[in-house]
């Protein structure tokens, strides 16, 4: 990312918004880089978009697109901090912290940064509609073993018919008196979606494997799940963990589509892959991030600038690794200590949150789907969402900084309501705003097919959010101390 800097307002974007005073905040176009002029086919889109597709790929899971969070960040200089130790915060250090293993809240604290100062966030949610095994998973039907699988979310169940999956997840092993955890992904498609029971094998087929050994002993263990599932694909995950079966204490297990993301179209300006809601807000939000830390202003950042990746948005954010627990209170809080009796309270008020979550493009065969005059186009710009019934926080304010800040990053910004006929979805946008008295932001990059088993978007998404977030993250103290 090539450096920024400011001037005067133009008098065109101050007409527009209307908050601002005259002062130093145009960019120097001289050092702009103009992401609304790159075409789809340009070597920066084509280079964001192959990286997200390399990290799309692993991210088969929440447990999987944690780590593979954790594992750039670590490779950043960040330091995992334990949720239940004490925290020593000090100025241009950077850290974060996991929950469940399934959602990572990373922060950067600026050189200027003090108790009571704000904080820079943008937050996206690392879960999607998926199947997920079921505690007690062996079924048969017809000589065919089958497994038993929840629906998670929203889905578009019939999506997922006669398609190739596998499994991958998160597997709790014994050893000992120890318990261990351990990430596993299957990859080889052991199975195909029928009616939403995947087929494992037929009974010929599982009369050649031989049956896993009970407890010699005898004895009842309550950690045992041997009995819960067929032997075959307790077998298979116990490969996968390095374990043996009878040591398997418990799983988290998700099946997935094998078919790899990729990147499509005659022009290759597409991206076609599963989990892009909300892969993209996740990946975009860890890589503005990043980005943004590059440049000298850090040094000198007032703000802390966080990143956090919930769990279970697709299923209303109620647990304690979602967008409604206490989590990301408990965080800020400890990030404002050390200050006066109130300096969390006085950080809110200097704080802005983006909410980036996928939106709805207008699709070509259904245009009356959306409303005449908001209709989101491909490699048009990241979406603001708006909702006057409060399903998205956006407010005229939030608004408006954030078309500052756009204008600032030369990313061009769409406008979306949905018709009043009819529902709307929701993010946890609304959710933080409530809980935590921040001022809030809705956008989301357009796709196509959304909670489908494979999902469709452009190119050029990905690196217009990421320049976005990433100027957000260097500009935001500076915007914010401008408005009147």
């Amino acid at each position: 990312m090539e450096k920024r800097t400011s001037k005067k307002l133009s008098e065109k974007f101050k007409l527009a918004c209307g908050c601002f005073p005259k002062s130093q905040l145009e960019p120097d176009t001289r050092y702009l880089k103009m992401a609304a002029t790159l075409k789809p086919n340009a070597p920066e889109i084509r280079k964001a978009a192959q990286e997200f597709i390399n990290y799309l790929n692993k991210a088969v899971t929440p447990f999987h697109a944690t780590q593979e969070v954790k594992e750039r960040l670590i490779q950043a200089g960040f330091k995992e901090l334990p949720e239940s130790g004490h925290w020593d915060i000090q100025p241009t250090s950077k850290y974060f912290v996991t929950k469940n293993r399934s959602a990572i809240l990373a922060f950067a604290v600026g050189g200027s940064y003090k108790p009571g100062n704000g904080f820079s966030i943008v937050v996206g949610h690392t879960d999607s509609p998926c199947l997920r095994v079921k505690p007690i998973s062996h079924q048969k039907s017809e000589k065919f073993l089958q497994v038993g699988v929840s629906t998670y979310g929203g889905g578009i169940w019939r999506t997922w018919f006669d398609r190739d999956l596998s499994v991958a997840g998160l597997v709790i092993v014994k050893n000992g008196e120890k318990l261990q955890h351990k990430l596993i992904d299957v990859k080889k498609p052991p199975n195909t979606e029928i009616e939403l029971r995947p087929i494992l094998e037929t009974f010929a087929a599982a009369g050649i494997n031989a049956p896993v050994k009970e407890d010699p002993k005898g004895e009842y263990d309550p950690r045992s799940i041997v009995s819960n599932h067929h032997t075959q694909f307790l077998g298979l995950i116990a490969k996968e963990a390095g374990c043996q079966p009878e040591d398997i204490v418990d799983l988290d297990l998700y099946l997935y589509d094998t078919n790899k993301a990729a990147i499509v179209g005659l022009e290759d300006e597409f991206i076609s892959g599963a989990r892009l809601d909300n892969q993209v807000g996740t990946y975009t939000a860890i890589s503005g991030l990043l980005e943004s830390l590059s440049a000298p202003a850090f040094q000198s950042d007032p703000q802390i600038r966080i990143a956090a990746c919930y769990d279970n948005e697709e299923v209303g954010s109620d647990s304690a690794m979602g967008a409604s627990s206490a989590f990301t209170e408990f965080v800020l809080r400890r990030l404002s200590a050390g200050g006066s009796t109130t300096a969390f309270e006085e950080a809110i008020g200097k704080s802005y949150l983006i909410s980036a979550d996928q939106a709805h493009a207008a699709h070509p065969n259904y245009p009356a789907k959306h409303e005449e005059n908001h209709r989101p186009t491909f490699h048009g710009g990241v979406c603001v969402k708006t909702n006057v019934n409060q399903r998205y926080a956006t407010t005229a304010t939030t608004h408006a900084i954030l078309k500052q800040i756009a204008f600032e990053a030369g990313v061009p910004l769409q406008d979306m309501i949905v018709r009043n006929d009819s529902p709307c979805g929701s993010t946890v946008g609304p959710i933080l705003s409530t809980k935590l008295g921040l001022q809030t932001i809705d956008v989301g990059c357009p796709q196509l097919a959304m909670h489908s088993i494979r999902e469709f978007a452009d190119t050029s998404s990905i690196f217009q959010a990421t320049t976005l977030y990433s100027t957000f993250y260097e500009r935001l103290a500076t915007v914010l101390a401008n408005i009147q």
